[in-house]
C-alpha cells in the first residue's frame, strides 16, 4: 500500500538551508519564520546563526541544524570537533558535517574512519542527528574510483550509526573545460547508490539542484528521506496545491 503523499509529508523532508557567506541576521529572521510557517523539518544555518535561529524557533517543530568545516571540509580534526561541540552547546540539535574530501581521494580511509567517528561521539553524546556530506561532485573527478569511494564512505558511516549520509554542500563548483563553474548535485545515480550501500537506519539527504515538488516526489521513490533547499515556499506552495494539506 503506498503511502498518502500531503503537503505535511514533503515539509517534513526540507532542512531550509539558511547557508550563504552573505546571510545575514535580518535575513535569518525572516527565513526562520517561513521554516515554522510551512512547518518543516529544520533550518539549516551558519555556525555564527545557531543561537539566534533556536530564538527564533523556540516553541516551534522545527529543529535547528548547522554545519561543520563547511563547505569545502578541509579543517583538521580538532577543529571540527571544536566546531561541533561549540553548535552542539548553542543548541543545534542536528549537525552537517563535511568530510575531508582530499584524505578520501588519497583513499586515507583510517583518517576517514576516525574523523567520523569522533564527530559522531560527539553528537551521540548530545542526543543530536550527524549527516555526513560526501561532496560527491568533488570524489567524481577520480573517474572510475568515485563510486567505490562513496561506497566505503556508506560503510563507514554505517559502521557509525550516522543519522545521514549527504550527497553534497550545493556550495563546490568543479571548473568545467570552458572555464565555467558548475555541479551536479544530488544525482539520481549516486543517491540509489547511497540508499543500497548504507545501513537501513542510515537515511539519505539529498542537497543540490534538488528544489522542487517533483524532484522530491522522484527521489522519496529512491529512498530519500531529506533534502536541502532554499526553495521551500515554492515547494509547499506545489504541495498543497496537488496534494493538499
Amino acid at each position: 500500500m503506498s503511502e498518502l503523499l500531503t503537503a505535511k509529508v514533503f515539509a517534513k523532508m526540507i532542512d531550509h538551508s539558511l547557508l550563504h557567506p552573505s546571510f545575514t541576521e535580518t535575513e535569518l529572521k525572516e527565513e526562520c519564520e517561513i521554516a515554522k510557517k510551512y512547518h518543516v523539518y529544520s533550518v539549516s544555518v551558519k555556525p555564527c546563526h545557531v543561537k539566534l535561529a533556536k530564538q527564533y524557533c523556540d516553541g516551534s517543530d522545527v529543529e535547528v541544524g548547522s554545519v561543520i568545516s563547511f563547505p569545502h571540509g578541509n579543517a583538521t580534526l580538532e577543529i571540527k570537533l571544536a566546531e561541533t561541540k561549540q553548535v552542539l552547546a548553542d543548541g543545534a540539535t542536528e549537525v552537517d558535517m563535511v568530510i575531508n574530501i582530499g584524505k578520501a581521494m588519497d583513499e586515507d580511509w583510517e583518517y576517514i574512519d576516525k574523523e567520523i567517528g569522533s564527530v559522531a561521539a560527539l553528537t551521540d553524546e548530545a542526543g543530536a542527528l550527524l549527516k555526513v556530506i560526501f561532496e560527491n561532485d568533488m570524489l567524481n573527478a577520480a573517474g572510475e574510483k568515485a563510486a567505490v569511494y562513496k561506497q566505503k564512505l556508506c560503510e563507514i558511516c554505517s559502521k557509525h550509526k550516522v543519522g545521514f549520509v549527504k550527497t553534497s554542500t550545493g556550495y563546490c563548483f568543479i571548473k568545467e573545460p570552458d572555464g565555467r563553474w558548475s555541479y551536479q548535485g544530488a544525482t539520481d545515480g549516486d543517491l540509489a547508490l547511497m540508499r543500497k550501500y548504507s545501513a537501513p537506519e542510515v537515511q539519505v539527504k539529498a542537497a543540490g539542484k534538488v528544489g522542487t515538488m517533483e524532484d522530491m516526489i522522484r527521489i522519496r521513490k529512491i529512498g530519500v528521506t531529506r533534502i536541502g533547499t532554499k526553495n521551500t515556499i515554492q515547494i509547499m506552495k506545489d504541495a498543497v496545491e496537488r496534494f493538499g494539506e
